[in-house]
């Protein structure tokens, strides 16, 4: 069980990474203007999402999946910490689709959004990746 859940926790790793550097992108994607740099973050974007995003996601959820049903849940059902980073977690899969659903809004050149929104949309993860270690970690209530 160690190894399944050390792939997850890399998984996990590579996903948040994804997670942290494509608003970024979409950052610099909204203030570029000239049709070169545009074109490299679309091409930026959309690799970042299917090469290293959704395979992490895949693998993340694959063996968080295992975990739970061959372990966690037997084990901690009854505490609600569990219950509230599995709720996290839900909100982080919605945060990844929606971020699938930039890539493609910026790809057909149809982004309304200034900048600012993205720095604000940017730091989003960082909060519920604070709450999901402190969860799994401290296990508390």
């Amino acid at each position: 069980m160690l190894w399944v859940k050390a792939i997850h926790v890399f998984g996990f790793v590579s996903w948040m990474a994804g997670m942290f550097y494509l608003p970024r992108l979409f950052v610099y994607h909204s203030m570029a203007d000239d049709a070169i740099s545009i074109e490299r973050f679309k091409i930026m974007e959309r690799r970042l999402y299917n090469g290293i995003m959704m395979p992490s996601f895949i693998l993340t959820t694959i063996f968080g999946f295992w975990m739970i049903q061959n372990y966690a849940w037997e084990v901690y059902s009854d505490m609600y910490w569990l219950k509230i980073k599995l709720f996290l977690v839900a909100i982080l899969v919605a945060y990844h689709f929606y971020c699938g659903y930039l890539v493609r809004v910026f790809a057909a050149d149809k982004n309304i959004k200034s900048h600012v929104f993205f720095r604000w949309f940017n730091e989003f993860p960082v909060i519920i990746l604070i709450g999901i270690i402190i969860l799994a970690v401290v296990k508390p209530f």
